[in-house]
């Protein structure tokens, strides 16, 4: 069973505001913080995503087809989560809306801060939108 997932930044103070913004509008809030470390938890309080800085000291990088993957309630959450990642800096990697590889699909995808890829979607069969 999977716990949680860590994201490296190399800025902690600038990319734990950046995900302050985004992941508020899928729920997800600040449930932990140290100066080299932030957690975020959804509304059951438990945290499931962790930024920090590398342990090592080395710069913080991103994987080559990696990509951090969440879940929204509906499609406004799938709209203002990509809207808000690039009013706060992000870049985009996919505007919101359907896919074809997968039925049912809606989801963006944008970069944060330190280049990691972030998905949002959402299963239009399931979702009330």
């Amino acid at each position: 069973m999977l716990s949680g997932v860590c994201i490296g930044t190399n800025n902690i103070e600038v990319a734990g505001a950046f995900y302050d913004e985004v992941l508020a509008c899928i729920g997800m809030s600040r449930a932990f913080s140290e100066s080299h470390e932030l957690g975020y938890a959804g509304a059951d309080g438990k945290i499931t995503l962790f930024l920090l800085t590398p342990f090592n000291k080395e710069p913080a990088t991103f994987g080559n087809g990696t990509q951090v993957m969440f879940y929204a309630p509906d499609i406004t959450a799938v709209n203002a989560f990509h809207s808000t990642a690039l009013a706060c800096g992000g870049t985009d990697e996919g505007a919101p809306g359907p896919r074809e590889y997968h039925p049912n699909y809606y989801g963006a995808y944008v970069r944060d801060l330190d280049g990691n890829k972030l998905n949002v979607s959402i299963d239009l069969e399931t979702s009330s939108n």
